[in-house]
Formats: C-alpha cells, structure tokens, sequence
C-alpha cells in the first residue's frame, strides 16, 4: 500500500469533502481516504498495483473537483487573484438592484424611466441585465453546484445554485409576461433574491477563506523557519549557496546570530542555540562537537561549523509539518458524527424544500410564495457552519500545539486528551533524564576526590559498561585529563582490574571485592547508596578498598510540579519499568507516585496497560523505543523526542522536549478544542433549527417571514460566527 497526500480545488464546504471522500472510499484500489476542508487536500491510501497518481486524479475529478498534485506544505504564495474585484463589482451592481426594486418601498427617489409602477417593462428588464451579470460573475457557484448533483454529492453550492435559478428561472417567466402587457407580473419578480443570495453567499465565502488561512499560520510559519542560503566550506573556501544546493556531509558554518541551514552534526566550535520554535523552550541549549543542531534554530554568540545531516524533506522541519497536516486529516469521533449529519443534509434540505414548495402551493395557490417559500429554505440551511465547526478548531488547535513543542499525530488524540483517567510513566529517560551521574562518593583514603575520579575513569575508559560511561563523562565533563593504563581486563559480572602506574586496582561490584578477599567494613555506607536507588562501584587499591561510588540516573528538572498538577487534575499516576522494584520505589516515593509497577518486560508493560484501560482511558508516556508496544496499546501514546529522531510510528503525540510539562498544556488545550467544537456545533444547529421552520413558512399565521435575501444574510453571518469562534483557541 501506498500513500499520498493531493491538494485539492473547487471545495467550498463539508458537503464537498464528506461527498469526495465517500466517493473515493467506494473506488477499488483505494483503501482509505481522508479530505481535509480546511488543508484543502486529500490524504489518500492506495493499492500501488491497480492504481497510480494519474489515476486518483481522474477519481477526483470525476466527482467534480480538480487535483492539484501532491500537496508538498509549501508556503502558499498570495495569488494575484481577482476575486476582491469580483466582490467589489457584486457589491456594486447588487446595492444597485435593490435600489431599482426597492426605493419606492422606503420613499427614496426612483431612477427615471426604470419605475416599477410607470416603466415597468424597463423596470423588469434593467433588473434582468444586472442580475444576469452578478450570476456570471458568481457563476463558479452554480457551476459546482450542478456538477456536484450530477456526481451525486449535493453540497451547499447545489441548494444555492437551485434556490437562485429557480428564482432566476421563475422571474424571466414574469418578464415574459409583461412584455406581453400583463403588468401585474411586476409584482411578482425575484431578481433582487437571486442577486443578493450570490452577493452575500460571495462576501461570506471571501471571509470564510481569509480566516481559514488565519490557521494554517503555525504551519506557514515553519515552512518559512529555515534561511533561504547558508555558508558552506569546499575546499578550505567559505561558499554562499542556497538552501538546495546543500548536499549530505557539506560543512556548513553558522556565525552568532545566524539560523541553522540544515539538521546537521557539530564538527567544530561551541555555542548556544535557540531551539525553542521546535521544543517550546526559551532558554539556548548549549552545543558543542558530536551534538545535533537543527535547521531553523538561531546560533548565539559562537562560530561552529557542521555536517549536514538532514537536507530538505529530511530535515525536523518538514517532518513536524508533516506530523501537523496528518493531524488535520485525521477525524476525531465527533468530525466524524458532524460529517455524517452533513453529509445527509443537504438530500434532506432538498426533498424538505420541494415538500414545502408543493404544500404552500396546494394551499395558497399563489406560485411565486411557494417558490419564495422554496428557495429561502435551500439557502437558509446551508450547512456550511455545521462543517466548519470542527476542523477549523482541529487546525487552529494543532498548530498552537507544535509551536508548543507538541506534535499531535491523531485529531483523536487531541479529542480524548483531557478524557485520560490514568497516565503511565516509563521511568528511565522518562521521569529521569536516562543519563547515570556519580551521585555521592564515600572516600575511605587520603586522596581527592578529583584524583579518585581520574583513575577510575583512566582505567573505565576501556570499559563499555553504561556505569563506566557515565564515570567517563563525568570526568571529561569536569576537564580531568585521563591517563594510560597497564593490563586492563574486563571481568565480565564482576567489573574490571588494571595496573595504574605501580598500583593494581579492582573496580566493580561487591561479588569482586568478596572474590578478591578485599574487606568491605563500611556497610552502612552501601545501604544508604542502594535506599536513594543507586548503582554501587567498588574501588579497591592493592586489595585496599579505596572507595565506594554511587552512580544514579538524575531526575528531570519540575517533574514532582508536573505529578502533582496530574493528581490535581484527578488522573491516576502509574510509574510503569522494568527497573527493580527498590529503586522504583524510591523515586516514586520522591516525586509523589503512588502506584508503582516495577521488574516489568516489554510485553508485560503492554498487559498491565490493557488491564488499566477497563478503568477508563490510559496515556502512556515513554521514549518511543522499548517502549513502543505499550505507547500503541495506551489510548493515547506520548513518546519524548530529543527533537530531531520524531517520527516514532508507536505514539500518538511527540513532545519536542525532555519538559513533561507539555504534558499538562496538551490536557488543558484538548479541553479547550473540544469546548470550542460543541459551542461551533450548538451555534451551527441551532441555527438550522431556528431557521429552517420559520423559512418553510411555519410562522406564516403569526406574520413571521423570511426571504431569501434576509436567508443568505443569516447563513453568512451563523458561518462568520462559528470561524470567528475558532479563532478564539489561536489566544
């Protein structure tokens, strides 16, 4: 199976993409496929073997819409578009219909020779040359109208298109009427209805568009993040090249107060960088050789230089666009139950529409209040705001999370988030920043402790033991240089034994020392380090126990602020690991976690979380690696990137930051996405409801009406609110 993503043209509403996207799940070949009305793409899933690109077009544009290609997330430039004009033009000619049809209503001066009453044939046909020209300029929404009831996928634009031209049609019926001097037609002529309905249905669709584009700033921003050149090194000379002629491995240069080109590895220098368009988090991070810089952060004070690693599609910034879009064209439960109620609408709308028509007819015998009746219904219930509702706040919502440093893969996601009954915390490189650092140092000699340090490391420097390691960095961390030693050897489930200078030294656990014969007096001491879950390194010098080392993993900066805002919030907090249970304990102990499931496999994680799940549901957050199994089995799976590995397949959410902070702003912003999206709902059905019976004439005994002129304002305005609405989450 493969996937791709087409930008697509000629949607103007829910309709459009609820009936396309039916349309291309019901064609062979196609395993799913998802239309976003806001992104204005399609993400389709194919069988590459029946299908190919060429052949999800013709899909496309069978059901009346055109592709555009493959959807690439490039900034979209402004078009010179003449569409501000055509609206200006609309306005124009429409204030000038409704002046002609109804000045002597409201006793202004009539235009000579165009009266109603006294020229009335120059009255009826003026009205049919303006109108005429606002229709063609509104053509396009007529145009899909019928194409998409031809194709079987009725949207907003076929009630439009048929509430306008049957008064069109029914008005050139009157004109014909009076040309054959029965005048009494005058009074029966619907120009000015299908005028203003193209006038306003075109001023609300130009707001429409410009708010839409207000949500996808977030992403127009990243696309935008990256320098358009960068300075390279070939051949000892500094280059200027732009941003495409970088190649893998090219040395790039960033001097103080320049963005980062391209993902790439520090090979020279050492500065400070801002990273915080990508983690959200304000404060530079230091980077030095063998460190990753990412392309669009700012470079400080210092010059390096560094390899390019990640060029163009590659690169964080294109993924974390990608992981954005792929949020927004997936559907959350209540996107999907909105889709389905428009999906049958606008069939409903049609049929209640022509119902109306023939009853009002039957009892009032009068044609033109029944069509007056017919077409106010078609265009007051455009289901327009209904389709609005929820992804425009999806969108919106999406990219205030990735300038947080929150990649949401699944809308579903941001829908449930502040639903989660239990959160559940891997521990290593969780809760604590999976990086071992010597903790306390019990010295039982004459010595230093930097001297301590600078053996031991001297001689762990042969060892790939994690603890070794962490002894290692410490000391260079520290700037201790480190020496060579003699006859080092590795006793494997014991430790290592060296010759340093004239001294033989054991270093390892408690079984070496015991093998040994080396006395080990200070057991208080070892106590201690095991209760504050540390790993214990003996250091003996001649069979003389020098010193006992603690080595621990550090915990995260905030963590014991982050578990009680959880608690706060009435969410269970589980430490899941596969740790032993006494150092489990302990740190539980220490951050405030009272459920702690400790000594636990891959697989096991994954059980327990099933079992927690029959409780309600269940985030697991974890590093997205030995965790995967359990961040696909949770409801909502949370992985922590080190912001530029993120595209782990197993989550559902990647924090861009070691800061599980996020995790609290991603609880609080799904409860207020879901809040905007049923207020979006309530005022979009609420609307219908107020609407539809008085336009079908259900308030007529009572001297309540509506016309279509007034219908096309209130569709517009009930659209404007529901946008203006979600816009409010952009605060």
């Amino acid at each position: 199976m493969k996937k791709v993503l087409l930008k697509i043209d000629g949607m103007t509403c829910s309709a459009c993409s609820t009936g396309l996207e039916k349309y291309l799940n019901k064609q062979e070949g196609i395993k799913s496929a998802t239309v976003n009305l806001i992104m204005n793409n399609a993400s389709i899933e194919y069988d590459e073997k029946i299908l190919d690109i060429p052949s999800l077009e013709k899909f496309i544009e069978k059901a009346g819409f055109e592709s555009l290609g493959i959807d690439n997330f490039e900034k979209e430039e402004k078009k010179k578009s003449n569409e501000k004009y055509k609206l200006l033009g609309i306005t124009i000619i429409s204030l000038l219909i409704l002046y002609v049809s109804m000045a002597h209503m409201v006793s202004l001066p009539e235009i000579p020779y165009v009266s109603m009453m006294n020229n009335s044939l120059n009255y009826a046909l003026v009205l049919l040359f303006l109108t005429t020209i606002v229709l063609f300029i509104g053509r396009d929404i007529i145009k899909n109208g019928y194409k998409n009831l031809i194709h079987r996928t009725p949207n907003m634009d076929t009630l439009v298109a048929i509430g306008v031209l049957s008064s069109y049609i029914y008005s050139l019926f009157g004109t014909f009427m009076i040309l054959k001097k029965d005048l009494a037609y005058v009074h029966n002529l619907y120009y000015e209805s299908a005028a203003i309905v193209i006038f306003f249905i075109k001023i609300g669709k130009y707001i429409e568009n410009k708010n839409k584009d207000k949500t996808k700033e977030a992403l127009q921003e990243l696309m935008t993040i990256t320098p358009n050149q960068a300075v390279i090194i070939r051949n000892g000379e500094e280059i200027t090249v732009t941003i495409d002629e970088i190649k893998k491995g090219d040395i790039v240069l960033a001097k103080p107060g320049e963005k980062i080109a391209v993902d790439g590895i520090v090979v020279e220098g050492t500065t400070h960088i801002n990273e915080a368009f990508i983690t959200g988090e304000s404060v530079p991070v230091k980077k030095e050789k063998g460190q990753k810089v990412i392309a669009g952060s700012i470079n400080y004070e210092g010059t390096i230089k560094y390899e390019a690693e990640k060029i163009g599609k590659e690169s964080t910034v294109s993924e974390i666009v990608r992981l954005v879009v792929e949020a927004t064209n997936t559907k959350s439960h209540i996107a999907k139950i909105a889709d389905k109620i428009s999906g049958y609408f606008v069939p409903t709308i049609i049929v209640l529409s022509i119902i109306s028509f023939i009853i009002w007819l039957i009892i009032t015998k009068n044609i033109a209040f029944a069509i007056n009746i017919f077409v106010t219904i078609l265009v007051v219930a455009c289901p327009c705001s209904l389709g609005l509702a929820t992804p425009l706040a999806i969108v919106i919502a999406s990219g205030n999370a990735s300038k947080k440093g929150i990649l949401v893969k699944t809308s579903e996601a941001l829908e449930n988030a502040h639903k989660v009954r239990t959160i559940c915390f891997d521990k290593t490189g969780t809760l604590t920043k999976g990086k071992l650092t010597i903790s306390k140092i019990y010295n039982y000699s004459n010595l230093e402790e930097k001297e301590i340090v600078k053996i031991v490391a001297s001689i762990e420097k042969k060892s790939e033991h994690p603890i070794a390691r962490a002894i290692v960095a410490e000391a260079e961390e520290n700037k201790i240089d480190l020496e060579e030693v003699e006859r080092f050897e590795a006793i494997p489930g014991y430790g290592v034994k060296a010759k340093h200078g004239k001294d033989e030294y054991f270093i390892g656990n408690r079984k070496l020392m015991e093998e040994h014969n080396i006395e080990i007096k200070n057991n208080e001491h070892e106590m201690k380090l095991s209760n504050e879950g540390n790993s214990i390194l003996f250091v003996a010098e001649n069979k003389k126990l020098l010193c006992i080392i603690g080595v621990k993993d550090v915990l995260k900066d905030n963590i014991e602020i982050v578990i009680k805002e959880l608690k706060q919030k009435d969410i269970e907090i589980v430490m899941l690991t596969g740790d032993n249970e006494k150092t489990a304990q302990f740190i539980a102990s220490k951050i405030g976690i009272d459920k702690v499931i400790a000594n636990v496999l891959p697989k096991q994680k994954a059980e327990e979380i099933s079992k927690l799940k029959e409780q309600g549901i269940v985030m697991m957050c974890g590093d997205g690696i030995n965790d995967s199994v359990s961040l696909v089995t949770a409801d909502i799976g949370i992985s922590i990137s080190s912001g530029t590995d993120i595209a782990m397949d197993s989550s559902n959410v990647v924090l861009m930051s070691d800061n599980l902070e996020k995790i609290n702003d991603l609880i609080t912003l799904s409860k207020k996405t879901i809040r905007n999206i049923k207020q979006n709902l309530f005022w979009a059905f609420f609307y219908n409801i107020c609407m539809i019976p008085v336009a079908a004439g259900v308030l007529e005994s009572f001297g309540i009406t509506m016309n279509p002129m007034f219908a096309a304002l209130a569709m517009t305005i009930s659209s404007i609110t529901v946008v203006l609405n979600a816009l409010r989450l952009k605060r």
